[in-house]
C-alpha cells in the first residue's frame, strides 16, 4: 500500500464524540512511551502527523486520521497512564474501552509492546482483557533497533508463550522499528488486505 495522504481529522474525548461515518478504522494503541507516534509518522511518512514526546500519557484523546481519502487510523491513549477503572479494565482509558467495545467501524486493534522488555503485567492483562471483545487485534512489536535481531526474537517467543495461558493460537505480530524504518511494509499491507476483504464482500 502506498500512502498519498494522511490528514489529522479530529480528537474525541468518548464514543460519542467519534466521527459518523463508514470510513473502516485500525486502532493504534499501546502501554505510554511504547513509540506509538513514532510508529504513525513511519506509516504515515509524516514527522509530525502524531505528538511524539518523551513524556508518557502524552496522547489523551482519540485522535482520528483519515489515509488516502478512504481508511482511518486511529491513535488511542496509552493505557498505562491515562485515567480508568483498575477494576475490571486494567488502567486504562474508560473511553478507549467504549470504543473498542463498540466502535462499528473498527475493523482491528494494533497494540505495540516494547520488544526490549519481558512480559509486563498491564500488556497481559490489556491483551486478556482484548481478548474478550470481538474486535480481532495484532501485535506490533517495536524498538528493534535497540537490541539485536537474535534477543528481539527471543523476547517476542517469551512474550506469545505467556498468551498461550489464555489463547490456542498466537495472534498474527510484526517487528517494527522507527528508526530503521523497518515493519512499515507489513503493518500496511495488513491493512490493505483486510480494505481488500472489505472490497470483495
Amino acid at each position: 500500500m502506498k500512502i498519498k495522504s494522511a490528514v489529522f481529522e479530529v480528537s474525541s474525548p468518548d464514543l460519542k464524540s467519534c466521527p459518523n461515518w463508514n470510513r473502516p478504522e485500525f486502532a493504534f494503541i499501546g502501554r505510554s512511551n511504547v513509540g506509538k507516534s513514532s510508529l504513525i509518522n513511519l506509516l504515515a511518512e509524516q514527522k509530525g502527523l502524531a505528538m511524539v514526546s518523551d513524556k508518557p500519557g502524552k496522547t489523551k484523546l482519540i485522535n482520528f486520521f483519515i489515509m488516502n481519502g478512504s481508511w482511518c487510523l486511529v491513535d488511542l491513549p496509552g493505557y498505562g497512564y491515562a485515567s480508568a477503572s483498575k477494576l475490571d479494565r486494567h488502567g486504562f482509558n474508560v473511553a478507549v474501552a467504549d470504543y473498542i467495545e463498540h466502535r462499528e467501524t473498527l475493523r482491528t486493534v494494533f497494540v505495540l509492546i516494547d520488544s526490549r522488555l519481558e512480559p509486563q503485567k498491564i500488556d497481559l492483562d490489556f491483551l486478556r482483557w482484548l481478548g474478550t471483545c470481538r474486535t480481532p487485534f495484532v501485535l506490533i512489536f517495536t524498538k528493534a533497533d535497540k537490541q539485536s535481531a537474535t534477543k528481539t526474537a527471543a523476547n517476542v517467543k517469551v512474550f506469545l508463550a505467556r498468551l498461550t495461558e489464555w489463547r490456542e493460537e498466537a495472534p498474527t505480530y510484526y517487528i517494527s522499528s522507527s528508526v530503521e524504518k523497518t515493519g512499515r511494509g507489513d503493518v500496511l499491507n495488513h491493512i490493505d488486505r483486510l480494505l481488500a476483504k472489505r472490497t470483495e464482500a
